[in-house]
């Protein structure tokens, strides 16, 4: 059953809901590499992505968001974690449909805010509050829920176990 655990897995959903501690988890769990792409896009561009979006802007960014998701050497067996707006630009979701396994990590607004607290490294997020951070991920789940939702799989990501997430993968 072991030979049959191959493939690339590639778990999307908004920050927060632990796409980068499942990705490891699960990676660890299958004996194969961990790719996070936020990590990639900062080795290719040579900066932090905060830095990167004050220089070249969301639009910039997206580019080569969706360049690093393309052009990437992926071992033939890996979990990736994307950043949380990657499966919503582009062709970006068809893409990693194509080339892989989706799993969206779903989360309720109010549990993202409390797992948000350390703001400083988002910069989309990086100067709101509690209430302001709620009304933004309300409405960004409500544009990004249609990219989300095409994933191969669809889990609670609250309290899901790196178990339950192989055996929802490989069944």
């Amino acid at each position: 059953m072991e030979q049959q655990k191959k493939g690339i897995i590639f778990l999307i959903g908004f920050m927060g809901c632990g796409k980068s501690t499942k990705a490891k988890q699960l990676a660890q769990r299958l004996s194969c590499p961990v790719i996070d792409l936020d990590d990639e896009i900062v080795k290719a561009a040579g900066q932090s992505i905060t830095d990167y979006f004050a220089a070249h802007g969301e639009a910039g960014f997206r580019i080569l968001e969706r360049e690093t998701l393309h052009e990437f050497a992926y071992p033939e067996t890996c979990v990736v974690a994307t950043g949380g707006g990657l499966p919503c630009f582009f062709d970006n979701m068809d893409w990693i449909n194509l080339h892989g396994k989706s799993v969206y990590l779903k989360m309720e607004p109010a549990q993202l805010v409390s797992r948000l607290q350390k703001r400083e490294k988002r910069p989309l997020i990086k100067d709101m509050d509690d209430p302001t951070l709620l009304q933004f991920i309300e409405q960004k789940l409500g544009e990004r829920e249609p990219f989300y939702s095409q994933a191969t799989y669809i889990l609670n990501a609250f309290d899901l176990s790196a178990e339950e997430l192989e055996k929802t993968v490989f069944p």
